[in-house]
């Protein structure tokens, strides 16, 4: 049976899914909240997120190092919520963001499909440089393996520029240069990180949209987590169809030793806020995909 967008869609056909793939990033930020960051402690934050947050999503993303394991033996998504496995192999110094990234030579995509995992996800690091045709046919190469196996592909570019570069631009550009290697979805930033009115971010959207032949959907890095609700309805006004996030859903819950209380009383409600926005203002992914 062939899998199509509705296996990480709402009834609405709108997407409102978790992500929770972050890896260093993640530790460093449970030690900016004072914990001491094992892996131990980052594999129980993932699985306290999926398992509170997991009925309430469409889908659900995960890196195969920390957590998967877990999530799958347990069967802690409901199975309206999609399996979304990383298979990036991030390049990231202790405490810095990530570089650069390349397709993860350890990803058992076979067990992944046997898994009942739905999709595929790549970051790819976009800058104007020498590297960006390597970084298209990167991406391509994920398509075709995501493809072969039956999967969908979800692909996430991340610009990087020198001080004061003209990001909004280079997202659209990103966009046009990668989208078209044909993934089945596009995830991409916020312009202006959210921080625009709430008008400009829907028109950088629109030249997005125009850019992308696919559906997308927008990411949280990067925008404050009181001002992404709002930019996910602007966003969607300028044609995305939803949203995949992780810092705007449980950044609050993070300096907690049990995050499960705060992830009830914080992050559902946020996360059912955040799907009345997309159900209400998103486009849904079909009348993209057939546009």
């Amino acid at each position: 049976m062939t899998i199509t967008l509705d296996a990480l869609a709402r009834p609405s056909g709108t997407f409102l899914m978790v992500a929770m793939d972050q890896r260093e990033s993640l530790r460093t930020m449970l030690a900016d909240h004072g914990h001491e960051a094992d892996d131990g402690r980052m594999i129980r934050f993932k699985l306290a997120v999926a398992r509170e947050l997991g009925p309430y999503a469409s889908g659900f993303l995960i890196d195969r190092h920390y957590g998967y394991d877990e999530i799958v033996r347990d069967s802690l998504l409901p199975p309206f919520c999609g399996l979304i496995l990383a298979v990036d192999a991030l390049e990231q110094p202790p405490g810095g963001i990530v570089q650069e990234t390349d397709l993860d030579p350890g990803a058992d995509v076979e067990e992944a499909v046997s898994r009942g995992v739905v999709a595929l996800k790549l970051l790819i690091i976009w800058r104007d440089d020498a590297q960006r045709q390597r970084r298209v046919e990167t991406s391509r190469r994920f398509v075709e393996l995501a493809r072969a196996h039956g999967l969908l592909s979800v692909l996430e570019p991340v610009t990087r520029g020198p001080d004061g570069f003209d990001r909004e631009s280079a997202i659209v550009e990103a966009a046009a240069e990668l989208a078209a290697v044909g993934c089945d979805l596009y995830k991409c930033e916020v312009p202006t990180h959210g921080a625009g009115e709430p008008a400009e971010i829907t028109e950088w959207c629109r030249k997005i949209d125009a850019a992308v032949p696919c559906p997308w959907v927008v990411l949280s890095q990067g925008v404050a987590p009181d001002r992404y609700p709002s930019a996910v309805e602007a966003a969607c006004k300028g044609g995305a169809s939803g949203m995949l996030a992780g810092r705007a859903v449980w950044t609050a819950t993070l300096g907690s030793d049990d995050p499960t209380q705060l992830l009830r009383e914080h992050s559902v409600p946020r996360l059912q806020q955040l799907g009345g926005i997309v159900d209400a203002h998103g486009r849904p992914w079909r009348e993209k995909a057939a546009a």
